[in-house]
């Protein structure tokens, strides 16, 4: 009877290993990882620095100091050329193509970083590119000849490419919700800004040094982001669960003895362990998936919101590369500008922070959604479209400088809306490939092609005029092209759940880390 009773106990007794692990599963799920240094404010100050000394290299590349002209015989008398095109003596095509060839190493590395980021952490991948783009831009300053500048130029790309797909998804996560358009329009403000410092850059630096040394001070100042992406505790994407969970929570089961393992699997209930089987088979199968990276493109590729939204990118893109590249030399050439890369960068970079701020705060201030969105992009380009081609028609410096700085403030006003569209028409999982899709085709299809291609009309026509008016119609095609897009059924799919059909365990840990620190900030303020 003792016995009996002895047994009895001992099976209602709760199993101290089956406690256990039950105990280090909820502590896995419920307690996040510590939080990074990083604030939302403070991440995208750094995003935003080294957004801008992206944008800076290219700028730098397309003024006067570094990019320089040909060499010029007239009569038997013959001027020596200047910067890149001078020493390696590269006609409007070459040219043109050395300012395109990154997309190069864009167009193949922006996918493979965006399918990394759903087995490796997305901001040590950041760190990565950036180590790539210092080497790339060091390259470019030791190079002898056309093709050494060309190869370490599809490099640079190369580097870009992990930010550029990675880098807005976690703005986007951590913005706040009201403002989220007004950061994202913060963040492309770079853009603009980066072009017109990188003309100043340039020009000085070229002018008064050599264009070499204008690539060596900008690897420089990337090189302390690049040891930040390293040594900084990395930061979660929405959708994506912590690696450090998962690896916690194998670490406690794998350490119990193996008699425990036995317990614990005999304590488990039917239904435990189905569902145990289920998450497994789910997990196996979303990984199968995600590495699958056609079909995940395929998705996006039949999302006609996607589509058409990216469609008025590539067109808008086509038109804004070609001024960012052509524009110093054209100015110079239509109204004898003496300092074109000062005024084009001065123009540049104060149209670029208000119109792409501006354009943040104001679809903010209508109510952040696609359709609007959309029409705020159809209606400022469509102005901008018109004040630009005024500009060019107008023979007066002053008139011009009036009405290209109105037009450019419009046209500008674009980069929170349409990047808005790309990250909230998707799941939170397709964010980081939406993103590199969507700049892998706004580059092969827009700025890559415009440069060398305005070159060669520009070679035929020989009028900079005639030139940039052809060019400055196209950017109505795009407005068009946006104004369809609001008549498309959209859905916002930011809140949807991811495509991973991670585990309870892991459930919790989709959270950013950022959303995570303020919500433990908060449940500490509570009184106990």
């Amino acid at each position: 009877m003792a016995k009996e009773e002895a047994k009895t106990a001992s099976l209602d007794a709760p199993n101290p290993s089956v406690v256990e692990i039950e105990m280090a599963r909820n502590s896995v799920s419920l307690a996040p990882p510590k939080p990074s240094w990083f604030t939302p404010k403070r991440l995208l100050a750094i995003f935003c620095v080294i957004n801008m000394l992206n944008y800076v290299d290219r700028g730098a590349i397309a003024s006067n100091g570094v990019n320089g002209s040909r060499r010029t015989c007239t009569d038997g008398t013959c001027t020596s050329g200047s910067g890149i095109q001078g020493e390696f003596n590269l006609n409007n095509f070459e040219d043109g193509v050395l300012s395109s060839a990154f997309m190069v190493g864009l167009l193949v590395a922006s996918p493979i970083f965006a399918s990394l980021a759903k087995s490796l952490n997305p901001f040590r991948l950041i760190g990565v590119g950036l180590s790539v783009w210092t080497v790339a831009v060091i390259g470019c300053g030791f190079s002898r000849d056309f093709w050494s500048i060309t190869i370490c130029r599809m490099l640079v790309g190369v580097g870009e490419a992990s930010f550029i797909s990675l880098a807005a998804p976690f703005i986007d996560d951590n913005a706040p919700v009201s403002q989220k358009t007004a950061w994202l329009g913060i963040f492309y403000m770079c853009i603009p800004t980066g072009y017109a410092i990188g003309y100043v850059y340039g020009g000085l630096v070229g002018d008064h040094f050599s264009w070499r040394y204008a690539f060596f001070g900008e690897a420089i100042l990337m090189f302390p982001f690049v040891v930040l992406g390293f040594v900084m505790k990395p930061l979660q994407l929405k959708g994506f669960a912590h690696t450090e969970s998962k690896k916690a929570l194998t670490d406690i089961e794998t350490a119990l003895p193996e008699s425990q393992d036995v317990e614990v699997t005999a304590a488990k209930s039917h239904t435990s362990l189905k569902e145990d089987v289920d998450n497994k088979n789910s997990n196996k199968s979303s990984k199968s998936k995600d590495s699958n990276i056609i079909k995940d493109l395929k998705v996006l590729l039949v999302d006609k919101v996607y589509v058409i939204n990216v469609l008025g990118y590539i067109a808008y893109t086509f038109v804004i590369g070609a001024y960012s590249y052509w524009g110093p030399k054209a100015g110079r050439s239509i109204y004898n500008m003496s300092d074109a890369d000062m005024i084009f960068g001065g123009i540049t970079v104060v149209c670029g922070i208000l119109g792409t701020i501006a354009g943040g705060y104001i679809l903010d201030y209508m109510n952040s959604t696609i359709s609007n969105a959309f029409k705020l992009l159809s209606a400022t380009t469509f102005v901008g479209a018109i004040f630009c081609f005024g500009a060019f028609c107008n023979k007066n410096l002053y008139a011009f400088l009036a009405l290209f700085s109105i037009g450019e403030l419009l046209v500008f006003a674009i980069q929170g809306p349409v990047n808005y569209i790309s990250l909230h028409c998707v799941k939170p999982s397709l964010r980081p490939l939406s993103m590199a899709v969507s700049t892998v085709s706004i580059h092969i299809f827009g700025d890559v092609p415009s440069s060398p291609l305005v070159g060669v009309l520009q070679d035929r026509v020989n009028n900079w005029r005639e030139t940039a008016l052809i060019l400055t119609a196209i950017l109505f095609p795009a407005a068009v092209i946006w104004f369809i897009g609001i008549f498309l059924h959209s859905v916002d799919r930011f809140n949807e759940e991811s495509e991973h059909q991670v585990s309870r365990t892991e459930r919790s840990n989709i959270t950013p880390l950022l959303e995570e620190r303020k919500l433990e900030t908060e449940t500490s303020a509570q009184p106990q």
